[in-house]
Parts: C-alpha cells; sequence; structure tokens
C-alpha cells in the first residue's frame, strides 16, 4: 500500500531528443534506419518530380512565346513599312495595289532607289528628312532623270531645299481633313481625306496644283520635274497610307491613285546607314527598352501573363490546417530520433540542451509535488529536487538551468546527469 508521501510509480517516458548523439552514426542502438532511408528517399523523388513539373511548365511557356515571336516576325517591320499589318504599317495599301495590278518593291538605301527608278515607277520616299546630303543628291538625281513619279511624305524645310527646290513649308495643318479644293482628278474623286495633322506647304512655281488647303496653304502639292514628264507629289501628313486610316474618308482613294499610277512602286524606306548624323535616332541616347523591338516587348508581356497565371494554378491555397489520419503509425522512438538528428545537423546544441533540461524539470516538478506553473522556477524548483537526493551535494541549479554545452561531448554529459538526477529523485 502506498502512502500519501510515498513517490509516484515510475512512468515510462520517451527517451530525450538530444540522446540521439550518443551514437556515432546518428542512430540509437538496436533502431532500424531503412524506415527513415525510405522516407528520405521519397522526399527527395517528391522535389525532383516538383522540378521537373517546373522545367517542364517554363519550358513550355518560352516554347510558346518563341512560337508567337516567330509568327509575329512576317507581319513586324517598321512604321510605314509595307509588310507590316499593324496599325502604323501599310501592308493594307499595298495589298490594294496588288490587286490592281502595281508591283511593290521595298528597298532601304538610296542607291537602290534611284537605281530603281523610271518612266514606269513610283517612287515613294518614307522619310525623306533622314536622309542626309548625299543620298538627298542621290534622290535628286532620280527625280530629274527617271520621267517617273516620286512621292515624297512630309518633307520639311530640312529636306525641301535639296529635293523640290521652290517649296517652302508654311507651318502645321489646322485641318486634319481638309476637302480637295482641287481640280485634280484624284482629289475629286477621293473627296474629304486625312492629309492634314501634318505640314502645309507654299511654292510660286508654275503649273503648281495645289490641294487639300488648310489655313489657306495647301498640304498636297504637285509638280512637274525634269524634261521627260515625270512629276513630284509632296503630301504633308502619311496618315493616309497607314492600315488605321486607310478606311476613313476617301484616304483609300486617294493613296491608290497617288501610289498606283505606274505598274512599279518602289517603297523607300531609309535604313540607319542612309541617315543624316544630325537627324538619325542613333545620335541619341537609348535605354536598355527602347533597344527591345516592339514584337518581342509584346511577346515578353505575354510570357509575363502566362507565368502569373500558371503561378496562380500551382500555388498553394492558403486556409484553415485540416488533420489527417497518418498512413502509418510512427514510433515515438523515432519521432524523437529524427528530431535529435535535424538539432545534430544544425548543431543546434543550445536547443537540444533546452528540450532536454524542460523535459526534465516538467517531470521532476511533478515528482516533487511543485505545481506545473513554477516548474521553470529555480527559486521553487531546486531546493525541492534538493531535499529529495540522498548522495553527494549536486549543484542543482547549474544542472536544471545552466549554460549550454560547448561541444556535443558535454551534451551527452548533461543527457547522463539528468538521467541520473531523475532515477535518483524517483527512487529517493
Amino acid at each position: 500500500m502506498t502512502g500519501p508521501t510515498d513517490p509516484a510509480p515510475p512512468t515510462a517516458t520517451p527517451a530525450p531528443p538530444a540522446l540521439d548523439a550518443r551514437e556515432p552514426g546518428g542512430s540509437a542502438p538496436g533502431h532500424d534506419p531503412v524506415p527513415a532511408a525510405a522516407a528520405a528517399g521519397d522526399s527527395r523523388t517528391r522535389r525532383l518530380r516538383q522540378i521537373r513539373r517546373a522545367l517542364t511548365a517554363v519550358a513550355v511557356l518560352a516554347a510558346g512565346a518563341i512560337a508567337m515571336a516567330a509568327l509575329d516576325s512576317g507581319t513586324r517591320h517598321g512604321n510605314l513599312d509595307p509588310r507590316t499589318a499593324d496599325p502604323f504599317g501599310s501592308r493594307a495599301v499595298a495589298e490594294l495595289l496588288k490587286e490592281r495590278g502595281v508591283t511593290t518593291r521595298v528597298v532601304t538605301t538610296a542607291r537602290e532607289a534611284a537605281d530603281a527608278a523610271g518612266p514606269r515607277t513610283t517612287l515613294l520616299v518614307t522619310d525623306p528628312d533622314r536622309l542626309g546630303a548625299t543620298q538627298r543628291g542621290v534622290i535628286r538625281s532620280a527625280i530629274d532623270l527617271s520621267g517617273g513619279r516620286t512621292v515624297l511624305l512630309a518633307p520639311s524645310s530640312h529636306s525641301l531645299g535639296d529635293l523640290s527646290p521652290g517649296v517652302h513649308t508654311a507651318g502645321d495643318a489646322a485641318t486634319d481633313r481638309p476637302d480637295p479644293g482641287c481640280t485634280l482628278p484624284a482629289a475629286t474623286s477621293a473627296g474629304r481625306a486625312d492629309t492634314g495633322g501634318g505640314l502645309s506647304y507654299t511654292t510660286a512655281l508654275p503649273r503648281a496644283t495645289a490641294c487639300y488647303p488648310s489655313g489657306g496653304h495647301p498640304t498636297l502639292l504637285i509638280l512637274p520635274t525634269g524634261p521627260t514628264g515625270g512629276d513630284t507629289v509632296l503630301l504633308g501628313s502619311e496618315t493616309i497610307l497607314l492600315n488605321e486610316s486607310l478606311a476613313d474618308e476617301g484616304n483609300a482613294s486617294l493613296a491608290l491613285q497617288l501610289l498606283g499610277s505606274r505598274p512599279d512602286l518602289v517603297w523607300y524606306l531609309p535604313s540607319l546607314a542612309d541617315s543624316d548624323p544630325d537627324t538619325a535616332p542613333s545620335g541619341e541616347d537609348k535605354g536598355l527598352l527602347d533597344l527591345i523591338p516592339a514584337g518581342w516587348s509584346w511577346a515578353l508581356l505575354q510570357l509575363f501573363v502566362a507565368a502569373a497565371l500558371a503561378a496562380l494554378w500551382r500555388a498553394r491555397r492558403l486556409g484553415p490546417l485540416v488533420t489527417e489520419k497518418l498512413p502509418v503509425a510512427i514510433r515515438a522512438s523515432e519521432a524523437t530520433e529524427g528530431r535529435a538528428r535535424l538539432y545534430r545537423k544544425a548543431d543546434a546544441r543550445d536547443r537540444a540542451a533546452t528540450v532536454l533540461r524542460a523535459a526534465t524539470r516538467e517531470r521532476l516538478a511533478a515528482l516533487v509535488g511543485v505545481p506545473h506553473t513554477q516548474a521553470h522556477d529555480p527559486a521553487a524548483l531546486a531546493p525541492a529536487v534538493s531535499a529529495r537526493l540522498t548522495g553527494e551535494p549536486r549543484d542543482v541549479t547549474a544542472l536544471l538551468f545552466g549554460t549550454t554545452p560547448s561541444d556535443d561531448a558535454a551534451l551527452v554529459a548533461l543527457a547522463d546527469h539528468l538521467d541520473a538526477l531523475e532515477r535518483e529523485v524517483r527512487t529517493s
């Protein structure tokens, strides 16, 4: 029969986490390492599977972006390019001219443009102000000698002196869509058109045909040039040739008549090599984003949106924790040993010593009758434990509330001393 002052009977307790440090290999005597190895192998397999899935998703997105960029590359060239289907391209007018039997040829140098010009050609110069002095001279020779038509888009005073002497700019056009205001058949059949919004001109040259006046000055001039019957067309705005505005007002009719009067159309898009250093954009400082082609910017945006959607699709759903039954029963000793291995791998002797001492203090408090709330109070627990000891006097406070062990051997020694202290209190 047990009296009220007798100590409670011993109870089975799980081994402290740091006891795993007694074995050099990290496992307790008699413990089977196969389950732990299998669990580690399963974890590595899951990680590899997740990495493969992520790499596959990235590869699919990259392939899609490259495919889209490749598909768009055939339709994206630049502003006023007859091969471009973008709003600021001119593919629509080129296709309409093709249906009417007009062949369009794209050139990028002044020499190519001059060599291709002739009586049966229309030479369209899309950016006259961009040309250097040498290139303007080459084009001027072609205007005088070809006998065909030359169309200059929005030339300013920078290029008019070389390409069309006797014509001057009269400022910006005040009306975006002026009326024809002349008897030119192409203008009267087209009606109102988007020739405004750019420059207007003035000239005192004889036989000049002035149309689409804005503020009293024409935005379309046609001048006879050379002794062979050619002419030069000055158009103050490029709007009538753009895809986005070709269907507005009489733009399509006027564009087809100005560019389709000859069976061949030479579409001159000045390259950087033909640019005047004073006006070429290459002389400006450009940032990284300015160097990325427009097509790739859209491709990168689409790739970013796809990646964001994929991240939302595969992201972990946050919510309340859900308890689940474990597929297998795990012994308490295995959980203890696993935690001890983590402590040892992290070199966390301070945490292991804290766990050992805290668990020992709680069990000793129950054995010596100290309330649970005072189990971690040195002033309450240490005297009660010391009173139960019968052997040599020991510093219980230093053992239960001391400093962190300096190495693994000291941690093992601490675990041994705590075990011995608990056994002695239980049997006293």
